[in-house]
């Protein structure tokens, strides 16, 4: 199963780098619109985010919405290849470097723990459960991290297979987000949901894991910022 899993990885790396930019786009708007919308994350939450990498979904767009609203986010850093990731307070403009894979990481900045986190998979399944690059670090991250953050994984519709076979030191996604929609993960799988049943959820996973509480101005009534993701999105940083 593992040699399934590192076989399937660069083909599916490969065809999410294959997606024609047009429909590319739209997926962006989609997913953005999706996220700002259903997650009432603002004032006191630490957000976690992934600098785009090889055709992901780019979170600095909803991002900057997050920061709108009075959140902070944070880029990760890896310190240790066996250990967890260490999440950097992140803004436009803020002092980077480049590192593993030659992703920018904060230089400098505070180091925080994330209330949720937006993760790239390389695929997502039908029962919750992401493929990354094979390092395990979001794994690691997440079985660490207490409070343990909300868990939302953002993929296009593509990236999704039945099963993905996990391993035992994989962990289920707490959300998953696509252009089609937003899928709860609990104990039966995934389903999709509307934008209330996916917020109810969220603001009890919060009180359930002692995280911050959620603002009930956010439950749904402030839109997505207006698209602007020309060309495949070369050279935006998240500008205010």
């Amino acid at each position: 199963m593992a040699a399934w899993r590192r076989q399937l990885r660069p083909l599916l790396i490969a065809r999410r780098a294959r997606l024609d930019p047009a429909i590319r786009s739209r997926c962006q708007a989609a997913i953005t619109r999706l996220i700002e919308e259903t997650f009432p994350v603002g004032q006191g939450w630490l957000v976690g985010l992934c600098w785009p990498y090889k055709g992901e979904y780019d979170a600095r767009f909803p991002a900057r919405t997050f920061r709108r609203r009075g959140a902070v986010t944070a880029l990760p850093a890896v310190v240790d290849k066996r250990g967890p990731l260490e999440f950097r307070v992140w803004w436009p403009g803020a002092p980077t470097r480049a590192e593993v894979f030659g992703i920018p990481v904060p230089v400098g900045t505070q180091v925080v723990t994330p209330h949720v986190v937006f993760v790239p998979p390389v695929a997502f399944d039908d029962r919750g459960y992401r493929l990354g690059y094979g390092g395990g670090y979001f794994d690691r991250t997440l079985a660490a991290t207490r409070p343990r953050p909300i868990a939302v994984a953002v993929a296009y519709e593509m990236q999704r297979l039945p099963d993905l076979h996990p391993q035992p030191h994989d962990i289920p996604m707490d959300f998953i987000v696509t252009e089609a929609g937003v899928r709860l993960v609990d104990g039966e799988g995934t389903r999709f949901v509307d934008g209330p049943t996916a917020r109810a959820h969220f603001a009890a996973l919060a009180r359930a894991r002692g995280l911050p509480q959620v603002d009930p101005s956010l439950w749904g009534e402030e839109q997505a910022s207006p698209p602007c993701y020309a060309r495949d999105f070369p050279g935006y940083f998240g500008e205010e």
